[in-house]
């Protein structure tokens, strides 16, 4: 089991970036295989670890949990056909149902990711009505001094300009209900994830976050049940 990474998996990514075609990868594919099983020991290590404060991570199969290689170049300029980066994804369901935890690794961009990603309209507007009614409890979560320390404000790369049909324009929570991804995001260095604790520290990272994760399941989950 690793807790922590080695350089070989950054190399193996610095050397997919600047060979990114099918010639090369497969010459090499025992270097991304070798990668890439480490990658997964490093999964499994963090399942592990964060099924202390989260026992339906342990439910979680590491392999299954890994975003594959190979990137889907149909509706894309860009035809190169790997992905330059591992990631992970932890507890999201699928089409991004659910929120949970995005482990992203790739040379000096690596980063975590905790809660919902670009989810579909009607979990959306879901989430947005339970930000509306409980914005206290909302609020109380983000400003969190856990939360603040680690992932600062909530990502708004994905945003509306006017606050969405059905709501208040007044609404005191205008600028959250905006927000089309309830993301927080904490970046990390390739010498963070090869720190000897890289697992216990990317578990407290995202337990920081599990209350929010909790609150944006709470609507999801009474709609579908």
């Amino acid at each position: 089991m690793a807790s922590h990474l080695s350089a070989k998996i950054f190399d193996f990514l610095k050397l997919i970036d600047k060979n990114n075609n099918r010639e090369w990868f497969n010459e090499n594919k025992n270097v991304f295989l070798e990668a890439q099983s480490e990658f997964q020991y490093f999964v499994e290590e963090l399942i592990s670890e964060m099924g202390k404060f989260d026992k339906d991570i342990l439910k979680l199969d590491a392999k299954k949990s890994l975003l594959r290689i190979y990137r889907d170049t149909r509706f894309s300029k860009d035809k190169t056909p790997y992905k330059t980066y591992f990631g992970a994804s932890l507890g999201m369901g699928k089409m991004n149902s659910k929120s949970g935890f995005y482990l992203h690794v790739e040379p000096g961009k690596s980063f975590l990711g905790s809660g919902i990603y670009l989810p579909d309209a009607p979990i959306l507007k879901e989430i947005r009505k339970e930000i509306s009614l409980f914005k206290d409890d909302f609020l109380k979560i983000i400003e969190k001094k856990e939360f603040k320390k680690y992932y600062g404000e909530l990502d708004d790369e994905h945003t509306l300009k006017n606050v969405p049909q059905g709501f208040e324009k007044d609404d005191p929570m205008a600028e959250y209900l905006k927000l089309k991804s309830f993301i927080g995001v904490h970046h990390m260095t390739n010498k963070d994830l090869m720190d000897k604790n890289a697992v216990k520290n990317i578990s407290k990272i995202f337990e920081a976050a599990k209350p929010l994760n909790d609150f944006l399941d709470t609507p999801i989950f009474n709609t579908q049940n």
